[in-house]
């Protein structure tokens, strides 16, 4: 396991080909679950917790690490299992998310594969809503396919800090704010709970959210939508994206939107939990327009101001 857990911080330069790679890890059950490695910061043997009185009840104590204080969730009860035991097996992967840093409680890790994002397939909607899963592959294993179910930490986290999507007063241009009536954005995340967040947000202005659950369904949105003769970059008043998800990545879905020429000059807005500094690079790599880190709704909202206002701008 040691070699597993000590090459994770090295494995992040396949992002943007529209690969990654997969942590894989038991939950004290024979179910294998996934992290995608990019978000994972190190992976240690679980260390002494210390108890916080009325913490939530899905937080099973705090890990000093290295003198940093990391909140730790128990992965197993944040999905509606019954809460770890912990054993020997007990691990604790340390994860940044959304600008913060938490530890989640494991079992077992088992491997990292290197896979692409067309392996990867969304839940099947037979299984409902209530499900904690942002997506699933299958591996290899003794000459069998074995189902690797990949949890949507979004929305686990979700569950544990409620978020907010009250937009501050102070950040609408009261002189344009009727203008965002109407508006239509194609918005595309694997994530249910990040679809929502944004939908929340936006639609209070009164702005149409178009979801789409990933890069390939935008795509195939966005070319119908030009093969109908609509003028989509009129039509739209910009694209939110996510980086990473199944069948096409947003770095993937912004290169086919900036190579067809109906589309290319859409205005793309890279959404994503993933580091700040990697996805700067990106941004400019691709084209997008601007990097937006999740979830943030003051600025969000303000990245789409500013856009609404460029496209007003000519009209005065």
């Amino acid at each position: 396991m040691s070699g597993v857990l000590a090459s994770v911080d090295q494995r992040t330069q396949l992002v943007g080909e529209n690969r990654l790679e997969l942590l894989l890890f038991y939950l004290h059950s024979r179910h294998l679950f996934a992290l995608n490695v990019f978000k994972v910061k190190e992976v240690v043997k679980l260390p002494h917790l210390s108890i916080i009185p009325h913490a939530h009840p899905k937080i099973s104590g705090v890990a000093n690490i290295r003198g940093e204080s990391i909140p730790v969730i128990d992965l197993r009860q944040a999905i509606c299992m019954s809460a770890a035991k912990n054993t020997e097996d007990s691990n604790l992967v340390i994860t940044e998310y959304n600008r913060t840093v938490q530890g989640f409680l494991i079992g077992k890790v088992d491997q990292i594969v290197n896979m692409t994002w067309s392996d990867i397939m969304p839940p099947p909607s037979s299984i409902g809503k209530n499900h904690y899963l942002t997506a699933l592959t299958k591996i290899q294993r003794d000459g069998q396919e074995q189902l690797v179910e990949i949890i949507d930490v979004e929305k686990v986290l979700a569950e544990i800090v409620e978020y907010e999507v009250q937009i501050s007063d102070e950040v609408l241009d009261q002189s344009i704010v009727n203008e965002f009536v109407g508006r239509k954005i194609l918005h595309a995340d694997d994530s249910p709970t990040a679809r929502k967040q944004v939908s929340d947000t936006l639609t209070q202005l009164g702005i149409e959210i178009i979801p789409a659950s990933n890069g390939l369904e935008a795509l195939n949105m966005l070319k119908a939508w030009a093969d109908k003769g609509m003028d989509v970059e009129k039509e739209l008043l910009m694209v939110i994206t996510d980086a990473e998800m199944p069948a096409m990545d947003g770095y993937r879905l912004t290169h086919e939107i900036r190579n067809d020429n109906r589309l290319k000059n859409l205005h793309v807005v890279l959404n994503t939990s993933l580091s700040g500094s990697f996805n700067q690079a990106m941004v400019e790599k691709v084209g997008c327009n601007a990097f937006l880190s999740k979830f943030q709704p003051d600025l969000l909202v303000e990245e789409v101001q500013t856009r609404l206002k460029a496209v007003l701008a000519p009209q005065k």
